[in-house]
């Protein structure tokens, strides 16, 4: 990845630099966008939400020391509400809120007075890091299973030969579920659960009547089915190997 870009995107990396010293937030946003990066300005917490609700935000350097709400505080804030990366900003004698930092949640910290093509390395390398970390998460939102795609944000899945296959809610919520199960036999009260917006009545004919019609969607031969598996007396398990 380049200093001005997501890896796997072309858009630039935004910034937000919260710092309350003019001076210093404006020298710290120029050099970063010399860099090539986009930089969002706010001198105290109010800024921060502000542009921090905008949802851009790619990584945010915030100054410990701020009038009002400090910099720890506002750092506990943004890790109830998000895993964005967080460099923190202190002074040489902050021994103490540096630790706290750490364990509330930042991932980095620079020391006042610092060298700008330090503070630059970090930043690329934390953006390398949270980047990775969202691709891994990412992928562990969409299943594979016998040349199926079950992409669990889109809610939709695509067959081996690469065609979408509509599904109803309550059709999604069942894959899901035996998906994430495969191996495990699931009673129909086990899947029932798993229906939080059920399109009939509650009954036990609900989970049989969506298994066929899954059946008729994934299965070679919906009367000899080899994914969906009916364990009489029981329910249903799903042989798929999801990965």
């Amino acid at each position: 990845m380049t200093g001005d870009r997501r890896a796997g995107t072309s858009r630039q990396n935004h910034i937000l630099v919260v710092e309350d010293d003019a001076t210093s937030r404006v020298t710290l946003a120029g050099y970063f966008e010399n860099e090539g990066f986009r930089v969002t300005e706010a001198g105290d917490g109010a800024e921060m939400r502000a542009a921090f609700a905008r949802g851009d935000v790619d990584l945010v350097m915030l100054d410990i020391r701020l009038p009002g709400e400090d910099g720890l505080t506002l750092l506990k804030e943004l890790r109830q509400q998000s895993d964005i990366g967080v460099i923190m900003v202190t002074g040489k004698n902050d021994d103490f809120d540096r630790v706290v930092a750490l364990e509330i949640g930042a991932d980095d910290y620079v020391t006042k007075p610092f060298n700008p093509r330090e503070l630059l390395a970090r930043t690329k390398n934390l953006l390398r890091r949270t980047y990775a970390a969202r691709m891994a998460d990412r992928a562990s939102r969409v299943k594979n299973f016998s040349g199926w795609t079950l992409d669990l944000d889109k809610r939709g899945l695509t067959s081996p030969g690469g065609d979408d296959v509509r599904l109803t809610r309550g059709e999604f919520e069942l894959l899901t579920a035996l998906v994430d199960n495969s191996g495990r036999v699931l009673t129909r009260d086990n899947l029932l659960d798993h229906l939080n917006h059920r399109e009939w009545d509650p009954s036990d004919r609900t989970v049989d009547v969506l298994i066929g019609r899954l059946r008729r969607k994934l299965e070679v031969d919906p009367k000899d089915p080899a994914l969906i598996i009916t364990v009489h007396g029981v329910g249903y398990v799903f042989t798929g190997s999801p990965n």
